[in-house]
């Protein structure tokens, strides 16, 4: 039975109250190991917390016993150090990206136009808001359950739609700093992911085509309309696609880095707009 768990495919862990002891608690993390939670006593703690009662407890075990993913059935996730809104079937953010939201404050000034693509459940744009202090805040998913999200997780403004496509023309020429983790798992790869993923959250979030690449391709194409001089694009990637992806932030004008974090497993793009 494959192994479950936030870190199982990059999550953050949350933080957690103490550990329960014996009754109630060892019965559910004797449930939670036999279906193949890697922290099933941590998860036990957040379960029990979580439940009204003990017929509600229940089927929350069973649900991720099942294979939900433990955010979604707590309803939050936690992310750069903040509990963020997580409905049923949105993307539930991964540890590593905090490389993006650290390439993204260091350079977002306060005041900062930021922009936030595939913002999912907001968390990014949300956390460099947060650690900055002082940003115009705006975000857009094309998934309806992930733009709740990220209404409700940020004080930004939120769009519905795809890509530029939802932005209103105001923001045109304006943005300071763009992040996008657009989805960049290949068509064909994304059976190989963990169950928690590939059942569980939206398809659009994941899949990035052929070669993974095809919405980052677009993110890039449209990123100097948007961008104002000497702004700033940053595009989660993995290790593997970086020189890609960095090709088409060259592509699209602007002169393109790659930031590798060993530690988080992560890679970021960063595009400049030139001067």
């Amino acid at each position: 039975m494959p192994a479950r768990g936030p870190a199982a495919y990059g999550a953050d862990v949350p933080d957690l109250p103490p550990r329960a002891g014996a009754g109630p608690a060892s019965d559910v993390v004797s449930r939670l190991r036999a279906g193949g939670c890697v922290f099933a006593e941590d998860e036990a703690v957040l379960l029990l917390d979580a439940a009204g009662s003990a017929a509600e407890l229940d089927g929350l075990v069973a649900r991720r016993v099942a294979g939900e993913p433990l955010e979604q059935l707590l309803g939050w996730a936690e992310f750069c150090g903040v509990r963020f809104v997580v409905e049923p079937g949105v993307f539930v953010p991964r540890r590593r990206t905090r490389l993006l939201v650290r390439e993204a404050v260091a350079r977002a000034a306060p005041g900062a136009v930021v922009l936030d693509l595939c913002c999912g459940t907001g968390a990014v744009g949300a956390a460099v808001a947060a650690a900055v202090g002082d940003v115009q805040l705006h975000a857009a998913d094309v998934d309806p359950a992930a733009v709740r999200c990220a209404r409700r997780n940020t004080a930004g403004a939120v769009y519905r739609g795809d890509l530029y496509a939802a932005l209103p023309a105001h923001l045109r020429g304006r943005v300071d700093v763009l992040v996008a983790n657009a989805p960049y798992v290949p068509t064909g790869a994304i059976a190989l992911m963990p169950p928690e993923a590939r059942e569980h959250e939206a398809r659009a979030a994941l899949d990035g085509g052929a070669d993974g690449l095809d919405v980052q391709r677009r993110v890039a194409a449209g990123a100097p309309r948007w961008l104002a001089p000497g702004g700033h694009l940053l595009i989660e990637t993995s290790e593997a696609q970086a020189p890609a992806t960095a090709a088409a932030v060259t592509g699209a004008g602007l002169d393109a880095r790659v930031v590798r974090d060993e530690d988080l497993d992560a890679t970021v793009v960063v595009g400049t707009v030139r001067t």
